[in-house]
């Protein structure tokens, strides 16, 4: 058994919600790198060089590349052999507060859906942990913006829609967003499991590098099928046209029940922020 403090959790969020807000995942500023590279539409290779200007000038600076700072997604892989000391929630939470009010991150999360009322610490965070073996704790911060969370869609299919449904519901979801996600975008996209299941595996999919495939060769054929297939709708980015609408998409999947096909995509613009680390 060994024992983490409430403390060491709380520096390592705080520190985590700062760096996700200030510098990009390697693998996403690759792909931006590699789409300046191949852009053949000049207005669409300038947008991207503005992208990339902001993006060198925010980690020179320390400063967020964007102005929304996200709401604070949390995901903990906790060992079984893991002993807090302390309260384990409330020190992420804390985590979050110190974080956005050290990193002068802007505050967006209300209280309340319908009321409203700025809850002025950006907190609470959304919380997901997962139980494994061991005795580590393995801490993502993936600072999710609304922009692009807004454009982001939940269907529950027929099993008769099968793979060309899926497909379909994938690129009406893209069409539907057009500009306004801030493109160029990336896809988190979950396929199966129950209504709730789904779109966590939709979240779940924005936390695997660009690089890396689905390890099954179906669902990696699919993954770059549909990049191809977004790239070629010409959104561009920002909207000007182009063939850089996407950077990179994964699916994620798990078994479902045998009269439902549910399907979720997440969409995230070119800020696709996560930043871990493990205790």
């Amino acid at each position: 058994m060994r024992t983490i403090s409430a403390q060491e959790i709380t520096s390592t969020v705080a520190r985590l919600c700062i760096e996700a807000n200030t510098h990009l995942p390697k693998d996403v500023e690759a792909a931006l790198a590699k789409a300046r590279e191949e852009e053949p539409w000049p207005l669409a290779k300038t947008t991207l060089d503005l992208l990339w200007s902001n993006l060198g000038a925010a980690a020179e600076k320390a400063l967020p590349i964007c102005q929304d700072t996200g709401m604070a997604c949390v995901f903990v892989e906790l060992g079984t052999d893991v002993h807090i000391d302390g309260s384990f929630e409330a020190a992420i939470h804390e985590g979050v507060r110190r974080g956005y009010t050290d990193g002068y991150l802007r505050k967006s999360i209300v209280a309340d859906p319908l009321r409203r009322g700025n809850t002025g610490d950006n907190t609470p965070a959304a919380i997901t942990v997962h139980l494994v073996d061991g005795d580590g704790c393995t801490i993502t911060v993936a600072p999710k913006g609304f922009g692009s969370e807004n454009m982001s869609r939940i269907q529950m299919l027929k099993p008769a829609d099968g793979v060309e449904g899926f497909k379909k519901f994938v690129l009406e979801t893209v069409t539907l967003a057009g500009s306004n996600p801030c493109p160029p975008i990336v896809l988190g996209i979950g396929v199966g499991g129950s209504f709730d299941k789904v779109a966590y595996l939709a979240k779940k999919a924005l936390l695997r590098p660009l690089d890396v495939p689905n390890p099954d060769p179906y669902y990696a054929a699919l993954e770059q099928e549909l990049l191809a297939a977004v790239n070629e709708t010409g959104i561009g980015p920002q909207g000007f046209g182009g063939k850089t609408t996407c950077l990179g998409l994964a699916i994620e999947q798990m078994p479902t029940h045998v009269a439902g096909l549910p399907v979720a995509v997440n969409v995230s613009c070119h800020v696709t922020r996560r930043a871990t680390a493990r205790i």
